[in-house]
């Protein structure tokens, strides 16, 4: 199966702040757990550390430079490499943050983002750029909440 990776993006590719989302919005948090469920997904330490716990009904894999390192409710892998040998022949989401998609990102051949129609200033973390043209885009739907227009957009390899 393939690699996918899945965010939601501000404007200016911003992803976060504080080791935290900067937009909560329970629509987007909706189509993250719809496309994602029963689905392998790999992030990095800091993103697990931010759940309340590892993502049910998923195989949660989480990338640590620490070989010590140990998640509960998930299996650990030393870098990017090892959890794509991990997860070999699984649907793979990429879940952040900002140094795993860029590690992830060659090899990706779906990216879903959800395009928020907002910027952030203070942002700390942001999706790394990538060539849209080597992609053929599909907006998948539309929504607004709090006054802010998203867009869930997936982006195959063409």
């Amino acid at each position: 199966m393939g690699v996918s990776i899945i965010a939601a993006v501000g404007k200016n590719n911003e992803l976060g702040k504080n080791n935290d989302l900067i937009w909560h919005f329970r629509e987007d948090m909706q189509y993250f757990k719809k496309t994602t469920m029963g689905a392998t997904v790999i992030m990095g330490r800091k993103t697990f550390e931010s759940l309340p716990k590892a993502l049910p009904n998923r195989r949660n894999i989480v990338v640590s430079s620490n070989r010590e390192y140990s998640a509960e409710g998930a299996e650990t892998a030393c870098s990017a490499q090892k959890a794509l040998e991990l997860a070999k022949g699984e649907k793979v989401f990429i879940i952040g943050g900002a140094s795993i998609y860029k590690a992830f990102l060659p090899c990706a051949n779906e990216i879903y983002l959800t395009e928020i129609q907002a910027a952030c200033d203070d942002a700390d973390t942001y999706f790394p750029e990538f060539d849209k043209s080597l992609y053929n885009r599909e907006v998948l739907g539309e929504s607004n909440e709090n006054n802010t227009d998203f867009y869930f957009v997936k982006y195959t390899r063409a």
